[in-house]
């Protein structure tokens, strides 16, 4: 069945191949940008360029951008790594980390939610660093402190949107070759975003709230 599947942070990593996959599978695709490129522009169907989900401003401009489309999945992507060390903190950048990886998804999620339609479906791209007990290695502040905080928003969103249908997956990506690690890493973009589209088919209210591994192991919180 044709869904109408709405990405932020498309434009590359793992949010393009999400638009490739789901494009391949005959969806239509809504990619959300700060800025669009030639290779997003082959495979989307709908871009809203310019969005930066850290600003209100911004994101009131795609909630009307999406105002009269009905979504079948919500792919909270978009989100920023910085890397800080105890004794070297910097605190613009933690709060950048926290406006764009929490306040911004959120803010995402809850503008959009009278779009979506009965049984639609969210899904949180977050990170096991958010995973407390899973911390072996620290530092990495701003990062782990608001994947923490996401995920702590998403399972709060699977209890309050059940009865509505709506069904919400949190989902570490895996250690992928992106921008955003450098080009380090185990799986491709295109494997995670297989292996998450997997995921996120079998995602339902039993389900619901549950933090996956790309790999299918359940993470701890």
């Amino acid at each position: 069945m044709a869904l109408n599947v709405v990405i932020t942070g498309a434009n590359r990593g793992i949010g393009l191949s999400f638009c490739e996959h789901y494009k391949n599978h005959g969806c239509t695709v809504y990619a959300v940008c700060r800025s669009s490129n030639a290779e997003l522009e082959a495979v989307a169907d709908h871009i809203i360029d310019g969005i930066d989900i850290s600003n209100a401003e911004d994101c009131q401009r795609l909630f009307e951008s999406l105002s009269n489309v009905k979504i079948d999945l919500l792919i909270n992507n978009a989100g920023i790594l910085a890397t800080e060390t105890l004794g070297e903190l910097d605190f613009n950048s933690i709060n950048k980390q926290f406006q764009v990886n929490t306040i911004g998804t959120l803010r995402v999620s809850e503008g959009l939610l009278g779009n979506l339609t009965q049984s639609g479906k969210i899904a949180m791209i977050t990170s096991r660093m958010g995973s407390i007990a899973d911390n072996t290695s620290g530092k990495s502040y701003g990062y782990r402190m608001s994947k923490a905080a996401l995920n702590a928003a998403a399972k709060s969103m699977s209890i309050d949107l059940k009865q509505r249908g709506i069904a919400i997956g949190i989902y570490h990506p895996g250690w992928v070759t992106t921008d955003m690690t450098n080009g380090s890493g185990e799986i491709t973009p295109e494997q995670s975003a297989g292996r998450l589209a997997a995921l996120i088919e079998n995602i339902d209210l039993s389900n619901s709230g549950t933090f996956w591994h790309s790999n299918g192991e359940i993470l701890p919180w």
